[in-house]
């Protein structure tokens, strides 16, 4: 592939938001092709600091409903609005690929270039969805760093949640948004005099 069409494919990258995603997902060919590019990222160590859980189906409710009862718990008091709103957080996109950074503690590549590395894939795979025609949008929220939710996806003492990429097809077209100038963030170093 020609130098500038790699670099239209970048320019190209559009969150969906998740809400706009709808069926069809990709089916398990496409979904795996995706995943295979997304693990190619740098990796200090070769320690492949990431893992992924797939949400789909009926599971999507479940975790909802699971989400719901866990906001309902940490507040009583939460507007029913509130409850409902993360009840439906996984119900739009039909796939759900959650990345789950898996950090070594103590190794001598930092956890914060683990967790670079995890954070790597999420945008790798937002990239592929999108070269493969379906639409993303990586997401976190509260239940990405609650405990109690770290439990029910069954993730260890040493894992976190790195993010919830839904993926599927767009409703809509995305639009551009504005996009910050990048040479008024470049600055030069140069050594003192």
């Amino acid at each position: 592939m020609p130098t500038e069409s790699l670099l239209q494919a970048l320019d190209a990258r559009r969150s969906v938001p998740s809400k706009q995603l709808g069926e069809p997902g990709p089916d398990p060919a496409t979904l795996a092709r995706m995943l295979a590019s997304a693990v190619r990222v740098p990796d200090h160590g070769k320690l492949v600091p990431f893992r992924f859980l797939h949400i789909h189906g009926d599971a999507r409710h479940a975790l909802g409903d699971r989400l719901a009862a866990r906001t309902r718990a940490l507040d009583p008091d939460a507007p029913d609005a509130a409850v409902e709103k993360d009840r439906g957080r996984f119900s739009s996109a039909p796939d759900i690929i959650t990345v789950v950074a898996r950090l070594t503690p103590g190794h001598k590549v930092p956890e914060q270039e683990q967790l670079l590395t995890a954070g790597s894939v999420c945008f790798a795979l937002l990239q592929a969805a999108q070269a493969l025609g379906f639409g993303a949008q990586w997401l976190t929220g509260w239940m990405a760093y609650d405990d109690h939710v770290a439990g029910l996806l069954g993730l260890a003492p040493n894992e976190k949640v790195v993010g919830f990429i839904h993926i599927g097809t767009p409703r809509l077209q995305a639009p551009e948004r504005e996009r910050p100038d990048p040479t008024a963030l470049l600055t030069e170093w140069t050594p003192d005099a």
